[in-house]
């Protein structure tokens, strides 16, 4: 598929701009359920209790990985969008949550943080988790009315091809120069020939494989508790690259980061599944909230800075994840035992 800028926004633009997802009233006058579920969409943010720093007498900041592929974390899974026609498809009853991310992305409501600096296109340090280059678009505009952003978002949400090496021909048979390559100019005043864009593959929810955590697990003295704050959260995709005509996986690639308190105004308007009774959907930011997920550790605050891998492989890592969360635990317990 080429990247031309009104496919991208054809791509996007019939079905990108709701801001709820899903609702239970197809049409006027019809209830799709026995009532009308009011309570998830239009709910209000419940916020943080509020923490001072003296109120922190202990923390610990670990990151962690969600993985998809396990059963518990199918919610945040399922159910998949698809290209189909070039029109970017999705469930008409719920959301994955790729699929709210990347909606609020694309309107604006969410600000995506590169994991490198974007002028240095990643040559220089990848700064990771550090919320430190906001890609953002003009005030008031978005993936559909600012080309400048546009461009800039599809190198996060989708892969970007090799570009052109053969130049595009004058196919206007009333043109003086038909059947020749065209010639434009440049913004410096220079000319060359125009080749054609490079090739653009979106980015689906069925190949974001992780999440990444970066969160921070404290003991509030006001109020007694063990508690956890997610800071940021940012999807993960399998890297890969072509061998003997076969694309094989190389390794996982953190997209973006997003900061999670702003997540929590669009997840908090957004239901996901409960097998357990229909009639009992939580909200994305509930789920996030009442940990009804598995992570595991990969890495924590240390000296050298390392993760875990630099120094566990194998089941010896997944051994020390769990340390670490029973030293989190045991932290709790020998606070508050007399």
């Amino acid at each position: 598929m080429k990247k031309v800028v009104m496919a991208s926004l054809v791509l996007f633009s019939f079905t990108a701009n709701a801001q709820f997802g899903p609702l239970g009233v197809p049409s006027p006058g019809i209830i799709d359920g026995i009532a009308l579920g009011t309570h998830i969409p239009t709910k209000r943010m419940v916020p943080y209790p509020n923490v001072g720093e003296r109120d922190v007498m202990w923390s610990k900041r670990v990151w962690s990985s969600i993985d998809l592929r396990q059963k518990i974390n199918h919610n945040l899974y399922y159910p998949m969008d698809e290209m189909q026609a070039g029109i970017w498809t999705r469930n008409s009853t719920r959301w994955s949550l790729w699929t709210i991310i990347r909606t609020h992305v694309l309107n604006g409501d969410l600000t995506l943080f590169s994991p490198y600096n974007p002028i240095l296109m990643g040559m220089g340090a990848n700064d990771g988790d550090q919320l430190k280059y906001p890609v953002k678009p003009t005030p008031g505009l978005n993936f559909y009315t600012d080309s400048v952003f546009r461009e800039a978002l599809s190198y996060y949400l989708a892969e970007i091809g090799p570009p052109g090496t053969i130049p595009e021909l004058d196919e206007d048979p009333n043109s003086p120069n038909f059947g020749e390559p065209i010639i434009i100019e440049y913004p410096d005043g220079t000319k060359g020939f125009k080749y054609p864009a490079p090739d653009t593959t979106w980015i689906m929810s069925n190949e974001i494989v992780e999440y990444h955590l970066k969160e921070d697990w404290f003991i509030d003295k006001q109020r007694s508790v063990l508690d956890v704050r997610i800071i940021a959260i940012a999807p993960v995709k399998y890297t890969t690259q072509m061998n003997n005509g076969k694309r094989q996986i190389t390794g996982l690639e953190e997209m973006f980061w997003l900061y999670f308190p702003h997540c929590r105004f669009v997840l908090n308007n957004y239901y996901t599944y409960n097998s357990k009774n229909d009639s009992q959907w939580m909200s994305f930011d509930d789920l996030f909230l009442k940990r009804r997920f598995n992570s595991v550790v990969y890495k924590e605050s240390n000296t050298q800075d390392r993760d875990i891998s630099d120094y566990r492989i194998g089941i010896e890592a997944i051994q020390e994840a769990e340390i670490i969360k029973e030293e989190i635990r045991g932290i709790e317990h020998d606070v508050w035992s007399f």
